[in-house]
Formats: C-alpha cells, structure tokens, sequence
C-alpha cells in the first residue's frame, strides 16, 4: 500500500509544480497552494504570508476572518486565531514566505512533512517569480503613470503658455485637475494686490475673500480637507464633501487655491495624485504671475502714455512766449513736480494787444497734482479766457471764475491764484489774490511790499466776495509771483528754502534782466534741495519796471 501512496504523492507534487508555475500571477497561484495544502492535510484553516520588503504581510487566508489580507503577520495573532504549524515556504533563513495550518483531521505524518517541505520548496520559487513579476508591473504602471504625468504637465504648460488671460489659465488649471481624477466638484480663487479677484466653483463653496486669504495664508502643500485645522475654510468644503485642497504659492506667498471634491467611485487622493496635483499648480502660479504681470505693464504703458498726452496738452495751456509790454521786463517759468504739474500761469490781453495796453498776469496752483490737477487747470484758463472782456472788472471776473470753478467741480479741487492787471504805460498794479502767496514788490532802493491774500482760493467757496488790491511800480521796481513750491522746496534734511531765501535771490540779482533773476532763483533752489526728490511744483512770474 506504501508505494501507491508515494506514487500519489509525487503525482500531486508534479501536478502542484505545473500549476504553481504556470501563471505569474501571484494570487492565483496562493490559492491553488491553500487548497492543495488545505485539501491534502484536512484542515479549515490556513493562511500564507509573503515577504514584502523584508516585511511578511498575510496574503492569502481561509478560515481566518479575523485577520486582514495586507496585515503585518504576527505569530502571536495567528496562533490565536488558530493556526497550530507554520512552515517556512523555501529556504528556512530566506523564505519566500510563511504557511500557517490550523488544527488537522489527522496528526501529521513524517510523509506529511516531506510533502509539504518539497510543494513549499516548489512553490517558493513560483512565488518569488510571481513576487518578481508583480513588482516589474508596479514599476512598469508607475513609470507609464510618470510617463502620463510628464505628457499631462507638458500640455497643461503649452496651454497656460498660449494664454494670458487669468479666467482662462483658471479654467485650464481646473479641467486639468477634474479630468484627470473624474471630480465634478472644484472651487477656485485668486487674489493680488491692484487686480480684480477670481474666484470660479461648481459644487464647492470658499468663505468670503478676506476671510479666505487669512486662513490659506498658511498653506504651503496640497492638503486633505480633513487634515486642515478647524475654521470657516473646513467648514464651508466640508459641508460639500471637499476632499483636498492645493495652494498656489508663490514667492511672495500664498496668492489662490484649488479645492477639488471627492473622486468617482470614492477613490482616495494618494501621496502620488498630491504630488501631481502640486506640481500643475505650481505651473498655473507661474502662468497666473506672468499674467498679471503683462496686465501691469501693458496698464503702466497705458498710463504712461495718457501722461505724455496730458503732458503735452499741459504745455501748450502755458505761452509759447510771453507778450512784450511797453517799459516792464517779464519772464516766467514752471518746472513741474511729476510729469503733470499742478502750476499755472498766462499772460492775456485785457482790451487790446498793444505793448502800452493793460494785460492780465495770473499765476496759479491747482490743488493735488497729477492729471486731476492738470484738468483743473485748463478748466481755470478756459473760463477766465472766456470771462475776460474790456469794460470788465477784475474783482468780477475774479468773482465769476470762482463761481464757476465752485460749481463744477469737486468741493475738493480748488486753486490758489495771484491775478493782476498790469498797466505798463502808467505801471499801475491792480490785483486779486486769491489765497496765495503773497505777491512780493521789491523797491530800486531795497523796501518790500507785501501783496497780501484779498480773498478765498478759486472754487472753494460759494458767494464769497474778492477785494481788489493796488500798487504803482517805479522804475528799477521789481515783482515776483510763485507758488509755494519755490518757498517750500526742501532738502534732505527736510528743511524748507523759506522766504528769506528767496529775497535774497532775488536781491542778489536785482538789476539783471528778468530771465536771468529767474535763472538766479531757480539755480538757488536747485543748490539747495540737492538730490532731496521736488515734492511740490515750482513756478515764478518776474516783472521790472524800466
């Protein structure tokens, strides 16, 4: 009877070696272990354990529902749920693997024992083959799924490089993400300082912008909505099942985020899908600074081109040349603080043209700078110039501007103006000033007269009456008209050039014509700002009775 019983044995390990062999799949082939081993020695339990990484974890079990496929193996754990041998499957310092049986019909035997130790031998190196196996086709998805991810980022590239619209580079960034793990639900939204927020959803609410930008300030890495520290942020994806979250950081920190819902059939999001994730992210972050970017330099050009036409038509507001009068030298010029200056002046005929007729001197300074200023100011030379007619006088049409500049105009758009009426055959000064500084009369043999304020600012105020003032011009007498950008020019120790200064510049050329006193003070100013930067506009009328 023994040598039936051998025969049957090497039939069955012969017939174990074909099937054990002939897939590499590894399950199939730790299956067909269990039943065989299950089958040959009549027990209800057993379990194989398999190397992974120098860690055994169970992969195949029956009879033993209390422990887990892809659990550690633990004897402890295994004999307490009944498995009473376990036997090393191939090499006992090297296995491939471990058997676990539970309790026997029968006591094993010693030809039981020999059977097992040459299935188990046979069987380890189908398992290594299949464990070999598995591990090539890991490798061979990971690098297909790399190679997907690299085709996948190369496109998005393409596609975020042939836009620079910031919706559309959103849009891109979103599709990208949803397709490539079939998410229906996704919130996005961007921020930076001087351009209009983004903000795009389907199925997922962010909290209100200001809140959303102090809770994501902190975020540096895609994280999973569960793990975000409790707040408006958690909340508020948490109530639309959000899964996972991936911040668009920048240099300068964090500047969007991109919050997706849950996967199709509530797959997880892995490491490797977080990592896919930020690496599409942070290419949007480039491609939405690149935007911005261009957006800012196309508006910089934009405005810098509006400033060179305002600049231009501010020019032509001032004379091309200033009328010769009859016995007065006058000169005048403006240097302005930005490339449109607030500062006016103008030089207009009262009646006629003629040398010895009375003409209109007005210096002005408009309040703020920039091309708000410069608008007020071709506002103030159209209506004066529109005013002006013979028979007038200058208290009414000083009265008249203001009137009109007050309603107008914004409360708070006003200008400062010295407007006087030069006689030069008689050199009689008749004059308006309207809150500015004080006209300054330098006499041949050194005496100053103060041409106070007679009245409010241009446009500030309704129905406030101007006074005229009067002065007579000697020959050798000398007039100066700025404005307060002369007396409070400042260096950079932020002390002003102050009145005193300026008197004795113009002191220091009393005599010279009066271009050259105005080169005298603007050289003087200039000596002592230094690099200090001009805050204000600088402007200066001369007029000398000869």
């Amino acid at each position: 009877m023994k040598a039936p019983l051998e025969a049957s044995r090497l039939e069955s390990l012969l017939e174990s070696a074909r099937l054990l062999h002939a897939s590499l799949e590894l399950q199939p082939l730790l299956e067909h272990l269990l039943r065989t081993v299950m089958g040959r020695l009549l027990t209800s339990k057993a379990l194989i354990a398999v190397s992974e990484e120098g860690v055994f974890r169970i992969a195949a079990r029956r009879g033993l529902s209390q422990l887990e496929i892809g659990d550690p193996f633990e004897e402890e754990s295994a004999r307490a749920a009944g498995i009473e041998h376990l036997f090393p499957i191939g090499p006992p310092k090297s296995p491939a693997g471990k058997l676990g049986i539970g309790k026997t019909v029968r006591p094993l035997e010693k030809g039981d024992e020999g059977f097992l130790q040459a299935l188990l031998g046979i069987a380890a190196s189908g398992i290594r083959n299949a464990s070999a196996h598995a591990r090539a086709q890991s490798l061979n998805e990971n690098l297909n799924r790399r190679v997907q991810d690299l085709r996948t980022l190369l496109e998005l590239v393409q596609g975020l490089t042939s836009t620079l619209d910031p919706r559309e580079i959103a849009h891109l960034l979103v599709l990208t993400l949803t397709g490539r793990w079939l998410v229906s639900r996704y919130a996005l939204a961007t921020w930076k300082e001087s351009h209009s927020p983004l903000v795009l959803g389907r199925g997922l609410e962010l909290p209100e912008l200001d809140l959303l930008k102090k809770e994501a300030a902190s975020l540096r890495e895609p994280v999973k909505v569960a793990a975000l520290p409790p707040g408006q942020l958690k909340s508020s994806l948490e109530a639309k099942q959000g899964a996972v979250i991936f911040p668009l950081v920048s240099s300068h920190g964090v500047l969007g985020i991109v919050a997706l819902g849950p996967r199709m059939q509530k797959l997880p999001f892995t490491d490797a899908d977080l990592e896919f994730g930020a690496g599409l992210a942070a290419q949007a972050t480039v491609a939405f600074e690149n935007s911005w970017h261009f957006h800012e330099t196309v508006e910089k050009r934009k405005i810098e081109q509006e400033l060179e036409l305002a600049a231009s038509i501010q020019k032509d507001l001032f004379p091309k040349e200033l009328p010769a009068l009859e016995g007065i030298d006058l000169a005048a010029r403006s240097l302005a603080a930005r490339q449109v200056g607030g500062d006016y002046y103008d030089v207009l005929s009262w009646d006629t043209s003629a040398r010895d007729q009375p003409h209109l001197l007005c210096v002005a300074d408009v309040s703020g700078k920039g091309i708000p200023a410069s608008l007020l100011m071709s506002n103030i030379q159209a209506t004066l110039r529109a005013l002006l007619s013979p028979g007038l006088r200058l208290v009414d049409l000083v009265t008249r501007t203001s009137q009109l500049l007050y309603a107008t105009t914004p409360s708070n758009k006003y200008a400062t103006a010295f407007l006087a009426l030069v006689d030069p055959a008689k050199g009689k000064i008749t004059y308006v000033n309207a809150g500015h500084n004080d006209g300054l009369l330098l006499r041949a043999n050194g005496e100053l007269l103060r041409m106070t304020s007679t009245g409010p600012p241009l446009g500030l105020l309704p129905a406030i009456p101007f006074e005229e003032g009067q002065a007579q011009m000697q020959p050798g007498d000398l007039i100066a008209i700025c404005s307060d950008g002369v007396v409070e020019a400042q260096n950079r120790a932020e002390e002003e050039f102050e009145e005193e200064r300026f008197l004795d510049s113009l002191r220091s050329a009393n005599g010279s014509g009066a271009n050259t006193i105005i080169d005298t003070v603007f050289q003087a100013v200039q000596q002592f700002a230094g690099d200090a930067p001009q805050h204000d506009d600088i402007t200066l009328m001369v007029l000398l009775r000869q």
